[in-house]
């Protein structure tokens, strides 16, 4: 994997590159579709590729290896045989969830023991037995296992919690040395940084995977409850400290406010569920605020969902969506889904190009406040 680093906006830290994958490139800043068993809930490939432009999307660690698990992957020959996706895929460690499995699970230098929330079936996690699962789900990007400790640690915990995070990365690097991708194409680790809301566990944090040389780096236990502009803050220290020469994921963030602010401070990859699950709660984005296509008001409104939206906006109009949703269709939540997603993937495509150009932090300025409006 390699990276480009192709513009920086001249008023702030918001910056435009590209990613080189054996499955193809990534123009950032990115948003990743979030396909935790292996598809995009509600929405199929062809539509991620046709309507909503997806250049990647995520996978999940835990949830492949519980279902379906290791042996079919493998005999399928890894996760893009399975699915069908050709492109690239990131896959989460599993290490948040995990961690929030807090009744069912033990946690040890070792690694994390756990009971499977299918069957209550017991099983372990490491930092080596995750990176060959990795290996075997065959993501183009893998990420380090770690704590993801609450967002409201004392500092203590938060400390105890960095110092396993950060001997857990040291194992999970000597485990890509030891091994190799199994199905012809490279794959890269990230590693993630720690360390709640404290900047000086950020720094150091930040600093330990640094030396590391990663093709990329994670940016991890954000958006877990602490106030957004304590999120911010931690980004610009950490963002501070890693290598301008290679991307940098947030990682579970976020709203498009949440968005476009961390782009303006360095991030170049996002994934969250808030479009599909908004979505299917009947809760839209759109450039003029947010559309709970429930609400009355819409019955009789037979204007498109969104007339610059993707193709299925313009096709359908927010009288036939509130019918749906009304009538509880399972159509109901596809069109909002895909509409969300390429709203998403139109966001950050229009940040890229207002970054190229020069004029992002005007941009932004002028579109950030109304996005979060409720029509």
């Amino acid at each position: 994997m390699t990276f480009e680093l192709q513009h920086v906006d001249p008023y702030s830290s918001a910056r435009a590159g590209r990613i080189s994958t054996d499955h193809g490139a990534i123009e950032t800043p990115i948003f990743m579709p979030v396909g935790t068993c292996g598809s995009v809930k509600g929405v199929h490939f062809s539509e991620l590729r046709e309507e909503i432009g997806a250049q990647i999307i995520l996978g999940n660690t835990y949830h492949l290896y519980l279902r379906p698990g290791l042996e079919i992957l493998r005999a399928a020959g890894g996760l893009h045989r399975f699915n069908t996706w050709d492109r690239p895929i990131l896959t989460d460690s599993g290490g948040f969830q995990v961690f929030s499995l807090s009744s069912i699970r033990k946690l040890r230098e070792e690694g994390c023991e756990f009971r499977s929330h299918i069957d209550g079936s017991k099983h372990i996690f490491t930092p080596e037995n995750v990176v060959d699962t990795q290996r075997i789900i065959g993501a183009d990007i893998m990420m380090a296992f770690d704590e993801c400790p609450p967002g409201d640690s004392d500092y203590g915990y938060a400390k105890k919690s960095l110092g396993l995070t950060q001997r857990w990365l040291d194992r999970c690097v000597r485990r890509m040395e030891e091994t190799s991708p199994l199905y012809g194409h490279s794959q890269s680790l990230f590693p993630i940084v720690q360390g709640c809301t404290y900047k000086d566990l950020r720094t150091d944090a930040a600093m330990h995977a640094a030396d590391k040389g990663a093709d990329g780096y994670a940016i991890g236990g954000l958006a877990v409850g602490e106030p957004t502009e304590v999120m911010y803050e931690m980004v610009e220290v950490v963002n501070g400290i890693l290598p301008k020469d290679r991307p940098r994921y947030l990682m579970g963030v976020g709203t498009p406010q949440n968005i476009l602010e961390a782009i303006e401070r360095g991030v170049d990859m996002f994934d969250c569920v808030m479009p599909t699950r908004n979505g299917r709660n009947a809760h839209l984005f759109t450039y003029e605020g947010t559309m709970n296509m429930r609400n009355k008001k819409w019955e009789n409104d037979f204007s498109p969902i969104d007339p610059t939206g993707c193709p299925l906006d313009r096709l359908h109009s927010k009288a036939y969506l509130h019918h749906l949703f009304k009538a509880q269709e399972l159509l109901a939540l596809q069109i909002a889904s895909i509409h969300n997603l390429a709203f998403y993937l139109r966001l950050v495509g229009d940040a890229r190009r207002h970054i190229i150009s020069g004029d992002f932090t005007q941009w932004k300025s002028k579109i950030i406040t109304q996005l979060g409006r409720r029509l």
